[in-house]
């Protein structure tokens, strides 16, 4: 029997002059990767920030693991924003460090592990890393959590593509594909839908296409990347 992880009834949020979200109901099942992909303004990162408690929605109901979205079911979510959350002036150490202390489930054991494996020195200073590295070391605040969900909005916004091959391979290296969900809201299908085992395609804030990415392959005889270009180009 599949387990839900996120469930959607009904789901819509409005901003002033704005319908991010228009009537979304989905089942997301755990252990399970998902794609989350749709032009600019399509409601993506209002879904994922719904999810991870920081808004609360208009109409409809959420739940995540089974409860609705409260301050306990946000202790089971990760969550890694397409905006800047890293202080220039620490170093790598002293930045696990800082978001170590935050979370009981951290794992620094794994976090110095991931340092190592994003190729980055733990007594550079925040200032001095690339945007590519800068990228690399929030996804390692993501990762060094024990958390059921993992969201990742944009983690290949803008970098080179050294560091996406690296965050692809740090994604595949260290998810847990039993116990964790994972959503990868991005625009570089390409380099991503590799490891989707789903996708939602949003558009206007209302679901699309909600389905298992290789049975869309399969009906459209194409990748996700091509068909995202055909839908929305």
């Amino acid at each position: 029997m599949i387990q839900v992880a996120i469930k959607a009834q009904g789901l819509s949020k409005i901003y002033p002059g704005v319908k991010a979200l228009d009537n979304i109901s989905l089942e997301l099942p755990k252990g399970s990767i998902i794609g989350l992909l749709g032009p600019n303004g399509s409601g993506k990162s209002t879904f994922l920030k719904l999810i991870a408690g920081l808004v609360r929605p208009t109409s409809g109901s959420l739940e995540v693991l089974g409860q609705p979205v409260t301050r306990k079911s946000k202790k089971e979510i990760s969550f890694l924003p397409e905006i800047n959350h890293l202080y220039n002036w620490m170093t790598i150490q002293e930045t696990l460090k800082f978001w170590g202390d935050f979370y009981s489930d951290w794992n620094q054991e794994l976090a110095i592990e991931l340092v190592g494996f994003m190729n980055l020195k733990t007594q550079t200073k925040v200032k001095h890393l690339s945007k590519g590295m800068k990228a690399r070391l929030k996804l390692i605040i993501s990762l060094a959590r024990k958390a059921s969900i993992i969201l990742l909005d944009e983690p290949f916004s803008g970098i080179d593509p050294q560091s996406r091959g690296r965050i692809m391979d740090a994604l595949t290296a260290k998810y847990d594909f039993e116990d964790q969900t994972l959503i990868i809201s991005t625009h570089d299908v390409l380099q991503a839908e590799q490891i989707f085992d789903y996708v939602i395609l949003l558009e206007y804030g209302k679901i699309k296409t909600f389905a298992e990415a290789d049975d869309l392959r399969s009906q459209y005889g194409t990748s996700i990347n091509e068909l995202i270009k055909e839908v929305f180009e």
